[in-house]
């Protein structure tokens, strides 16, 4: 059989050198792996989708139909991005999608080490791989769904709590070998084309945030369960577009995702229910800096920020106002 081929989407916001070495790593990486790259502008307004136009085509990437650059049109964030790169026809229809991040920078054999593990384990619908710092650090991007569970446990942060609720913890260990977990991080994400036909691409109502951890479940709803590959890795900076390093407490976008994907996937009730668990968690925190535990990370706000977005309608993006928030891919 024939090796499968690889449609690489690389999303620009506002970060065209950042996206162009990406790119420079993808087009390596994809020297012995048959397809095309794609880099797609998210409306940046910026200049990005003229500079990278004008670069791809002085490097030669863009001679035999190897890589294109396109421009969505508007910046309805990740998923939205995505999913118009998807929808441009390309002369071959791939049989895998790779979603790279564009601060993220693949190794030489990282794609195809990613195909062949698709092409050798075809109930596998999507594949995540080893994500790791410019520093060699690990970053943990093999998880569990989150739960009510979870969310106590993740604002409470109290090892009583955290030993109680173990198997309820988002981050699992790294696997050591190729194996099947929840959901994996959209930064280097394959996902087979026949699961796309079938669930469809990135739900457009989030605009950053929870869009792959939702598709991983929506696919494995449908019957096709998500791999994580220790093996293959890419290297990636993380929060380029966002500013994620910085935040104090995640911006309003943030909050109408994380809303959003407990309300499509397990109802109003439970997304109160996962709301309040998470209020309670953070109540906890704060009694145990009350008794003498300095905690200088307190996420100040965050609890009337949840309880806002759970009061409020079903308009996942009822709250995002780009001229106030920052305004990422």
């Amino acid at each position: 059989m024939m090796p499968g081929t690889v449609h690489v989407v690389i999303l620009n916001w506002r970060s065209a050198p950042m996206t162009l070495r990406s790119a420079e790593a993808a087009m390596r990486a994809m020297e012995e792996v048959d397809g095309v790259v794609t880099l797609i502008d998210n409306d940046s307004g910026d200049g990005s989708f003229e500079a990278m136009t004008a670069e791809a085509a002085a490097r030669g990437w863009t001679e035999g139909g190897r890589l294109r650059v396109l421009q969505s049109g508007r910046n309805g964030g990740f998923g939205a991005g995505n999913n118009a790169a998807m929808r441009v026809p390309l002369a071959r229809r791939a049989d895998y999608v790779l979603f790279l991040n564009s601060d993220a920078f693949a190794t030489p054999d990282m794609i195809r080490q990613m195909r062949d593990y698709l092409d050798a384990h075809p109930h596998v619908g999507l594949l995540g791989c080893r994500v790791q710092g410019e520093d060699g650090a690990h970053h943990a991007t093999h998880f569990r769904f989150p739960s009510i569970g979870s969310e106590l446990e993740d604002a409470a942060q109290t090892g009583p709590i955290s030993r109680l609720l173990s198997r309820r913890i988002v981050a699992i260990p790294m696997p050591a070998a190729g194996q099947d977990v929840d959901w994996v991080a959209g930064a280097s994400l394959m996902v087979r084309s026949k699961v796309i036909d079938q669930v469809g691409g990135f739900d457009e109502s989030f605009f950053l945030y929870f869009e792959e951890t939702d598709l991983c479940r929506r696919a494995g709803q449908a019957g096709w369960p998500t791999h994580y590959l220790p093996d293959a890795w890419v290297t990636h900076i993380g929060s380029v577009s966002t500013g994620m390093k910085e935040w104090k407490r995640p911006p309003d976008y943030w909050f109408a995702s994380r809303e959003h994907y407990y309300r499509v996937n397990h109802g109003r009730a439970y997304a109160f229910g996962a709301t309040l668990a998470h209020v309670a968690g953070l109540a906890i925190r704060r009694l145990r800096a009350l008794m003498g535990r300095d905690d200088p990370t307190f996420p100040r706000g965050q609890a009337v920020a949840l309880l806002r977005h759970a009061l409020a309608p079903n308009n996942p993006r009822q709250i995002y106002r780009p001229e106030t928030d920052r305004d990422p891919t």
